[in-house]
């Protein structure tokens, strides 16, 4: 098992979702986050003055799934995802040695 983690653009948003779903993926995660890379932030007129953004607001998809769809998943993601702007995102994807479904008690891929 693995889990993958994207940090994308908020606007696409909802077609990783879709992609991801169509490829029979049944969970995931979401969380409204803020971050910069080499984008390194901007400026921003707000009544007459500039302001400094330093922290972006991007989305974090965090998804735990069975080896066999994790390549799939991340081509899904890419072009989904894929602006050809900078800041498009980034895609993380870690080994996950134990899952629980906490209302059953299943282990392992069952429980995902």
């Amino acid at each position: 098992m693995k889990k993958i983690e994207a940090i994308i653009k908020p606007f696409k948003l909802e077609e990783v979702k879709e992609g991801l779903v169509l490829l029979g993926i049944q969970g995931m995660t979401i969380t409204e986050v803020r971050g910069f890379g080499r984008q390194k932030g901007h400026v921003e007129i707000y009544r007459g003055s500039e302001l400094e953004i330093f922290f972006i607001p991007k989305i974090k998809i965090e998804v735990v799934l069975s080896d066999y769809f994790v390549d799939k998943a991340v081509e899904t993601i890419k072009e989904k995802a894929y602006t050809g702007t900078i800041g498009d995102g980034k895609i993380f994807i870690t080994p996950v040695d134990e899952t629980i479904r906490i209302r059953t008690g299943e282990r392992g891929e069952q429980a995902l």
